[in-house]
């Protein structure tokens, strides 16, 4: 009977990578405190240190999505900001 293979969320390996950076403890101390093995602490502290300039990309520090969601979410609140004038012309407020 084989393992079912872990997914660990983005949140959990960044929190991982970090420990590894800080360098607070052991490789093998962190790979027993969060049940993971070494080899993957190291490969994720490298894809954090290598992507880590991602963050900084941008001028706002936005991923390209979040700045798209931002975008809609400032249509939909001048829609709603013309209706609501609308509405309170019409009813004479």
């Amino acid at each position: 009977m084989s393992k079912k293979r872990r997914n660990h969320s983005p949140e959990f390996k960044s929190k991982v990578a970090l420990a590894a950076i800080k360098g607070d403890k052991t490789l093998t101390e962190l790979s027993q405190q969060y049940g993971i093995n070494s080899n993957l602490i190291v490969k994720w502290k490298k894809q954090l240190i290598e992507n880590s300039t991602e963050v900084f990309a941008s001028g706002k520090g936005l991923a390209p999505d979040r700045e798209s969601e931002i975008q809609s979410l400032q249509a939909k609140i001048g829609q709603l900001t013309m209706e609501n004038d609308f509405l309170s012309k019409a009813l004479g407020r």
